[in-house]
């Protein structure tokens, strides 16, 4: 590919720059019905971004590893406004429905391997926990005093007033 045109200006990204799509036709109507629907500020401000074209930037950003803020401009929006996009989509609970969606769509066309299945106490929750402890009982009838600060007079750090004025301090 060449970067350079004729009269020597950068050509950042051209059309065929993504050889495939991260988000086909066929996910998109997946994933297009579980996406808030959006109501535009009264306020007015920017056009917002399609989501589709957001979500594939988020995935973009995911797979390369690339930090939000090195998103190429040129694809179509920032970096910052995709991790918005992708908080958005946290806070209204879209992953974990997307994730489900896939993980059914999958098992009804028998994708899922089972045979390398973990079940990890991290993500599965442990009924019970075991036995319940008491709480540890005080052994003395008051906390002991602080060491680091004390009432005593020879234990200040700092002088209580300002020192006094000197030759180059003092007002004339």
């Amino acid at each position: 590919m060449n970067l350079w045109s004729q009269d020597a200006t950068w050509t950042a990204v051209r059309e065929d720059t993504m050889a495939k799509l991260i988000v086909d036709d066929d996910l998109w109507e997946l994933i297009e019905p579980i996406l808030p629907a959006w109501t535009p500020s009264p306020k007015g401000g920017q056009p917002r971004k399609p989501d589709r074209l957001c979500l594939t930037g988020i995935l973009f950003v995911l797979k390369t590893g690339i930090a939000w803020e090195d998103f190429p401009q040129e694809m179509g929006c920032s970096g910052m406004t995709l991790w918005n996009r992708m908080k958005e989509w946290a806070d209204a609970g879209v992953w974990p429905r997307l994730h489900r969606l896939l993980l059914d769509r999958l098992r009804s066309v028998d994708l899922i391997d089972f045979s390398r299945v973990l079940v990890d106490s991290g993500t599965v929750r442990a009924v019970g926990a075991g036995e319940k402890r008491d709480r540890t009982p005080r052994i003395a009838a008051s906390p002991a005093p602080n060491t680091t600060s004390s009432a005593m007079r020879g234990a200040r750090r700092w002088r209580r007033s300002s020192p006094a004025p000197t030759v180059t301090t003092a007002r004339s």
